[in-house]
């Protein structure tokens, strides 16, 4: 805990500071906390079209932030605010939202992280472009080392500054993602 202070009463800095970016080697695990994780999702959030494991925690070939990346697409005549409530209930933390995204985390105590830890990205159907690049950077594994590279050259410049560290991959990502678009079609 920062000074005493609670997670809602820190600043971003703050935040940053006792969550800082971190890449490990693939752990098999992950694979397992998903699972676990996606199956108490189905119940949470019944209305779920469809729940997937984003992010490079997903491929098995790269390093990862030790942080389980969820999707979780819904249909467009949800009401988000209805589905924001039930994770609410079940220990996520709403970070951000807008009209048609929501990002929530879990496992983030005032201590540091927890053993597991989830960011869940809630969206309607078709909101889903990381399905893309994460299907292509498996398939193309000289692709998915450059990208290793890449987080791995801006792990230690961005350590306590996550936007910064997303800002510098967004390009890489982009593009990879419309190749990826191109070939398997923009479903």
């Amino acid at each position: 805990m920062i000074m005493g202070k609670k997670l809602s009463e820190m600043s971003l800095e703050e935040l940053w500071q006792l969550f800082p970016i971190f890449l490990t080697e693939h752990k098999d695990c992950w694979g397992s906390w998903y699972a676990e994780e996606k199956a108490a999702l189905e119940k949470t959030v019944p209305q779920a079209v469809r729940i997937s494991h984003i992010g490079s925690t997903a491929v098995s070939t790269i390093w990862a932030k030790p942080i389980i990346d969820i999707l979780v697409e819904v249909p467009k005549e949800c009401d988000l605010a209805v589905v924001k409530n039930m994770l609410t209930e079940n220990g996520y933390i709403c970070m951000s939202q807008n009209a048609d995204r929501l990002s929530f985390n879990k496992g983030y105590t005032e201590n540091g992280f927890a053993e597991k830890v989830f960011h869940l990205h809630l969206r309607y159907v078709g909101d889903n472009d990381e399905l893309y690049f994460r299907d292509y950077i498996i398939e193309y594994p000289e692709i998915a080392r450059e990208y290793e590279k890449l987080k791995l050259t801006l792990w230690e410049k961005f350590e306590h500054d996550r936007d910064g560290y997303t800002a510098e991959k967004t390009e890489f990502v982009r593009k990879y993602t419309n190749e990826a678009k191109l070939k398997y079609g923009n479903s």
